[in-house]
């Protein structure tokens, strides 16, 4: 409330745009995330299309797949021809040690927590990630179709705690355009 009568009191351009980017949903970052395990190329860039995804942020360790049309270098084609552009991180990837031991044991509370430790270690990586969220529409994407067990889940909450008003919605279920905003998590 002090902060709404602040910016009305001074009522200066300043005032009101800071009042508009703290506080009016239009002013909000949006940003994505997707899985593509179980689309299509043609599905996974439909999805995109439609929520407006400006920037594919690729954020497994190894861009590659066993699934055609999601490798690096012909993800990085279908996306450009969709008007969609892409770029990799793969240091915000999970390392190799910790998905190998999550194989192994399939142990989710031992690998959420080394993976979020790991995450402790990028910070510079998760800022230029916020760089890229404040300039487009950009998307995390990984394999799995479940944001609950994925990585990417944990990446974009990390990204909200440097940015709080960063507003997360997964993409899923292309058939129904379903989009999960991250506060459905909560009451689930």
């Amino acid at each position: 409330m002090i902060r709404m009568k602040t910016a009305y009191l001074f009522s200066s351009s300043s005032a009101i745009q800071w009042y508009q980017e703290c506080y009016d949903p239009a002013y909000m970052v949006e940003m994505f995330t997707i899985g593509y395990e179980g689309l299509t190329p043609s599905e996974f860039t439909t999805t995109l299309a439609r929520a407006g995804v400006e920037r594919i942020v690729d954020v497994r360790e190894l861009a590659v797949s066993r699934r055609p049309g999601f490798a690096k270098s012909a993800l990085t084609t279908s996306l450009f021809d969709a008007g969609i552009a892409y770029t990799h991180v793969p240091a915000l990837g999970c390392p190799r040690e910790i998905r190998h031991a999550y194989r192994e044991d399939l142990n989710w509370k031992r690998y959420t927590k080394r993976f979020c430790a790991y995450l402790e270690t990028r910070h510079s990586d998760l800022e230029k990630l916020l760089e890229l969220v404040q300039r487009e529409r950009c998307c995390l994407l990984c394999y799995e179709a479940d944001f609950n067990f994925c990585h990417r889940f944990f990446v974009a909450e990390r990204l909200r705690s440097f940015a709080p008003g960063i507003r997360v919605n997964h993409l899923i279920s292309p058939a129904q355009d379903r989009v999960v905003p991250n506060r459905e998590l909560a009451a689930a």
